[in-house]
């Protein structure tokens, strides 16, 4: 999966804007962040679930699901290594940090 991919999935569901934070693209649902590109690098996307989630995710898809540092990790923020990704699974975790949302 690409960058381009990753945000051309999130763009498609419903409400969804682009905006930046901190200098990355960030996608937003009734102004509330569900994922972001290129943090940390240009190589990762990252979702927000909830912690449970996150635990299914890194769980069942360990190559390309991890909990971000510190304490963002451990609120859901949920790294997504794109270069590893399937499609169908980055749909679903998109899908699912924008119904928290």
């Amino acid at each position: 999966m690409t960058a381009a991919e990753f945000r051309r999935l999130a763009l498609k569901l419903d409400g969804v804007e682009e905006r930046s934070h901190m200098g990355h693209p960030d996608f937003r649902v009734r102004g509330r962040i569900f994922a972001t590109l290129g943090a940390p690098g240009r190589a990762y996307g990252m979702v927000k679930l909830t912690p449970l989630r996150q635990e299914e995710f890194v769980r069942e898809h360990p190559a390309v699901f991890s909990p971000a540092a510190g304490a963002w990790g451990r609120a859901g923020s949920t790294l997504v290594k794109l270069t590893a990704a399937k499609t169908s699974v980055v749909c679903e975790a998109l899908e699912v940090a924008w119904r928290e949302r």
